[in-house]
């Protein structure tokens, strides 16, 4: 039964995590928008509260 020796699934697993703590962050970290989001002035952000009645 070849599930039962642990040599060749152990580093299936090895080389599975490398890849995914190694390779994946660094496409992942190197990924940029094309459109950058502009901070906002806080003049802008005002708003006005509801004054809606409650019934």
């Amino acid at each position: 039964m070849p599930q039962l020796n642990p040599a060749p699934w152990f580093m299936i697993l090895v080389f599975s995590w490398l890849v995914f703590l190694v390779v994946a962050p660094t496409k992942v970290t190197s990924h940029t928008f094309n459109n950058e989001p502009s901070p906002q002035t806080a003049k802008g952000t005002m708003t006005n509260p509801w004054n809606w009645p409650w019934h």
